[in-house]
């Protein structure tokens, strides 16, 4: 997988994404055979670096960056890219910021956005290259049908995780009703759905890059995504053993941000989210709370979940209740009383089905 960008680079690569006025800018000057040093930022950080040029105050367009281009100087624009703010800029950044560049362009160009941390796009006329530094990164823009290749083979990977997700899941729901779930099988479906929204995190990056370009791609996703953010959470909320100084959102945060390796160990997750409470075997018995299989029952609001849960505690509890019994529960009702265990019984019956056919 691809490294995680962080969100001033993702913000500044949307700014020059195909579809942006800003990148039919960049192309002019590539086409021009010319090159250019372009601040995204006309703070008062930005004018105590700057000297000499000419305001410019105009709103941005293509056309007005191109012929600018052709100035010695940097070109200053709003924070928005919106409009041109000033052109044939001097920048003078910290000489003692680090840099790995060589080129004078680019090298005014990464110490002026790691000192002052604005985004910079610099355009090598020799090269015909575009750059984008940030604060702590910097990033050489790709021919987009190269990025469209690995988008594709991204998506490509996605799908069979996805398959793969879905069988684990299917699995899950029937352990669920014969009430025969392990911390194992929590875990493999936990590092799946982590794993498919982690490659999905990898297309967006790519998604970011290819701007209009990448509406068909952005489709697939949606589609092969749907509903995987959902069973992630609700299979954590399930199994979560909460207390005062661990909730829903700390864990969900913690398993986002574990290492591949971390991911791959199962005894780690488990450890490391407490699903087990004081145990850490794989193989140990761990029951659900049921809001898993709850949020299968069409149109059910949050709230009767949650107050179901509440009274039951157990998935194994609620399903062997009465429709009297779950009638009992506030808010619940005779008529969902009937919904809810008639959906229950249909979930059990066709699951149990499937997993021994």
């Amino acid at each position: 997988m691809t490294e995680r960008h962080s969100k001033e680079l993702l913000s500044a690569l949307a700014a020059v994404a195909p579809g942006r006025p800003l990148r039919e800018g960049l192309d002019r000057i590539l086409q021009a055979g010319m090159g250019a040093l372009i601040v995204i930022g006309d703070g008062p950080e930005v004018l105590n670096i700057s000297s000499g040029g000419f305001l410019v105050n105009a709103s941005f367009s293509p056309q007005r960056l191109s012929e600018l281009a052709k100035t010695d100087g940097a070109i200053v624009l709003t924070s928005d890219a919106g409009y041109i703010a000033r052109a044939n800029v001097h920048l003078v950044p910290n000489p003692n910021v680090p840099t790995e560049e060589t080129g004078t362009r680019h090298r005014t160009a990464e110490r002026v956005a790691r000192s002052i941390g604005v985004p910079v796009i610099s355009v090598s006329e020799d090269m015909a290259v575009v750059t984008v530094y940030t604060k702590n990164e910097r990033y050489q823009l790709e021919p987009i049908p190269s990025i469209l290749s690995r988008c594709n083979q991204a998506l490509q990977t996605l799908e069979r995780y996805k398959n793969r997700l879905d069988e684990v899941s299917s699995n899950l729901t029937s352990l669920e009703v014969e009430d025969m779930v392990t911390l194992r099988d929590v875990v493999t479906l936990l590092q799946r759905a982590e794993l498919v929204a982690r490659i999905s995190e990898e297309i967006e990056q790519y998604l970011t890059e290819l701007g209009a370009d990448g509406r068909l791609v952005r489709l697939q996703l949606r589609e092969l995504m749907a509903g995987v953010e959902d069973e992630r959470r609700l299979v954590v909320r399930d199994y979560l053993q909460e207390d005062h100084s661990w909730d829903l959102e700390e864990a969900i945060s913690t398993l986002s941000d574990l290492s591949i390796d971390e991911l791959l160990a199962a005894e780690e997750i488990v450890h490391t989210l407490h699903l087990g409470g004081n145990s850490d075997d794989l193989d140990a018995s761990i029951e659900p709370r049921g809001f898993r299989m709850l949020s299968r029952i069409p149109r059910l609001p949050d709230e009767l979940a949650d107050e179901l849960v509440a009274h039951f505690a157990s998935l194994d509890r609620m399903t062997r209740a009465s429709v009297d019994e779950l009638a009992a529960v506030p808010g619940v009702g005779e008529h969902w009383a009937v919904a809810i265990k008639d959906a229950l019984s249909r979930i059990a019956e066709s699951s149990i089905l499937d997993r021994y056919s």
